[in-house]
């Protein structure tokens, strides 16, 4: 589903370099010190960086020089990006149309959308009458609403309490499974990665140092992840 063919991005003094695999519907956790290159990857991954060699595909197709639109992937990154002024319905709805002109069925989905999150009842709130969790779940109800193969998370619920984080990786793993959509999710937590993830891509300094079966590389306490354990 997406597959790096001998990735190498060079940028100043650092350097990725990455071959890589991942199936339909897996959950991956991407890990790995701060500056060991899970940035670029995910901006490898979305378009916002093209690499110097190798190429990017996803679900079949050659996206190493696609601009950001044209990757069949949503990405959601810690911020949530709401805008303040526009209430929760419509603030999903962009997922659908940037213009906000919706059409019956269009204005269904999103009304589908928040219902699945927990947030029915709050359609004409600002972000600004919500809690945290609350903004967390309309920023991850219209990234689901693109309907796009890959979704992509960059420590989005790392901000949360502990026990927040935990429910919306349990609402992502969920949500996951009954879309069949694959997921990369950058985090430094190992047990947000074990709640959500079923797949380890453990980076340093630029290269992958481990990868395979979450579970069975956490029963291993394998060396490279003894400082998650």
């Amino acid at each position: 589903m997406l597959r790096l063919e001998n990735i190498r991005v060079e940028q100043g003094d650092f350097s990725l370099s990455l071959a890589l695999e991942i199936p339909k519907g897996a959950r991956v956790a991407l890990m790995g010190a701060s500056g060991s290159g899970k940035s670029t990857f995910l901006s490898l991954v979305a378009g916002f960086t093209w690499p110097d060699a190798g190429r990017v595909w996803i679900d079949g197709t050659d996206v190493s020089r696609a601009t950001v639109a044209q990757h069949p992937m949503s990405i959601l990154f810690q911020d949530g990006n709401l805008f303040p002024h526009l209430s929760v319905f419509q603030n999903v709805a962009l997922g659908l149309e940037p213009s906000l002109k919706l059409q019956d069925d269009d204005k269904a989905r999103v009304s589908d959308a928040l219902e699945k999150v927990g947030l029915k009842g709050f359609e004409h709130r600002k972000p600004a009458e919500l809690s945290g969790g609350q903004q967390s779940r309309v920023a991850l109800a219209r990234t689901l609403l693109q309907d796009r193969p890959l979704v992509l998370l960059d420590e989005p619920f790392s901000a949360l309490d502990p026990g927040l984080r935990r429910d919306m990786l349990e609402l992502v793993a969920a949500l996951c499974a009954e879309t069949g959509q694959t997921l990369v999710m950058a985090t430094h937590d190992l047990r947000d990665a074990t709640r959500l993830c079923d797949r380890l891509v453990l980076l340093d300094a630029g290269q992958i140092v481990l990868e395979g079966d979450l579970a069975r590389l956490v029963a291993q306490e394998n060396e490279a992840l003894q400082p998650w354990l």
